[in-house]
């Protein structure tokens, strides 16, 4: 490989990396770091970013940094490179891409580009019109291609999901750690604009940020709301990781469609209520996160972008220089 080869190769690394900066993550803490090579990007976690006080194990990290991962993959397709992924079971790195053969720039992959940089996490109730069942059914293709699974609660299991998470809920405030840490990341990554200005008439209760915000969100409910469970077959950090990929490709696809996720960690974030939501699932698995999919309010706007950290301080290119 040559040295101009070698530099430009560098670049679309670096370029993949800094798209994949638009990724979801647990409170938008953005706990990743890239690893520019010439031939590779690593992803590495970073422990400095984990909510300790809800994430101990760093399972919503991980999940996390799966999404920056896929979010880099669909960046490379975009760019016009195919990339083998390699995953490793950290405590940091957590995987390696390889760029492998040039491909066609599609379409397609231009439109996921566009959802990966437009994607917002919409804490606004619902449309009053139910998401069509072949868009939910072609979610759960997308997410079992990576390994794990979406669950679709129905009936019951609904209530089951808002007992557990009106619990942690009230865990998460009772709890001074929680609040401090909360209150921390909320501060730097959290712009009041958001936030509802007023309670969310809501089946299953969110996470009690303390404040109201400023984003308009009407009269609303989320009756017509579905709420899935990502789940797979272990609690280790390979299959955390193929979860928040799974997150990452669901919610692509899901915007593109209309619909709109709003992720829901709490219940995961206490041990109590992550137990209890394994039984909803009758053990056939372990829950690594909750969504809520429906269809956005349309007549008021939506939630603004959140901050993102500058890419260089994702991004270390200290060795391609």
């Amino acid at each position: 490989m040559t040295s101009q080869t070698t530099r430009t190769a560098a670049t679309v690394l670096a370029e993949a990396a800094a798209t994949a900066g638009f990724a979801p993550s647990v409170h938008n803490t953005q706990p990743w770091r890239w690893r520019v090579l010439p031939d590779a990007l690593e992803l590495y976690a970073v422990p400095e970013r984990k909510v300790l006080s809800i994430d101990p194990a760093g399972r919503l990290l991980t999940v996390s940094v799966g999404a920056a991962l896929h979010h880099a993959v669909v960046a490379l397709e975009a760019l016009g490179l195919t990339a083998s992924v390699e995953r490793f079971d950290g405590p940091e790195l957590l995987a390696r891409i390889t760029p492998s053969a040039p491909c066609e720039v599609t379409p397609a992959a231009m439109r996921r580009v566009q959802h990966l940089r437009t994607r917002r996490t919409d804490r606004r109730p619902t449309r009053d019109e139910a998401v069509a069942p072949a868009d939910l059914t072609a979610l759960q293709r997308i997410v079992a291609d990576h390994g794990v699974q979406l669950h679709l609660l129905v009936d019951d299991q609904v209530y089951e999901l808002a007992a557990a998470a009106g619990r942690a809920v009230e865990v998460a405030v009772r709890d001074p750690f929680v609040q401090h840490e909360l209150d921390f990341w909320k501060a730097k990554t959290l712009p009041a604009e958001s936030l509802p200005e007023t309670p969310v008439q809501s089946t299953v209760p969110n996470r009690d940020f303390g404040e109201h915000g400023r984003l308009p969100i009407g009269e609303g409910h989320d009756n017509f709301a579905s709420y899935g469970v990502i789940f797979g077959p272990d609690d280790e950090p390979r299959t955390w990781l193929r979860a928040g990929e799974a997150l990452s490709a669901a919610w692509l696809a899901a915007a593109e469609r209309g619909i709109g996720v709003l992720p829901l960690s709490g219940v995961i974030e206490v041990d109590v209520t992550r137990t209890a939501l394994r039984m909803t699932l009758a053990e056939l698995g372990y829950p690594y996160l909750v969504v809520r999919l429906g269809l956005p309010d349309t007549e008021h706007a939506g939630p603004p972008a959140t901050p993102r950290m500058p890419a260089a301080q994702l991004i270390d290119t200290s060795a391609v220089r």
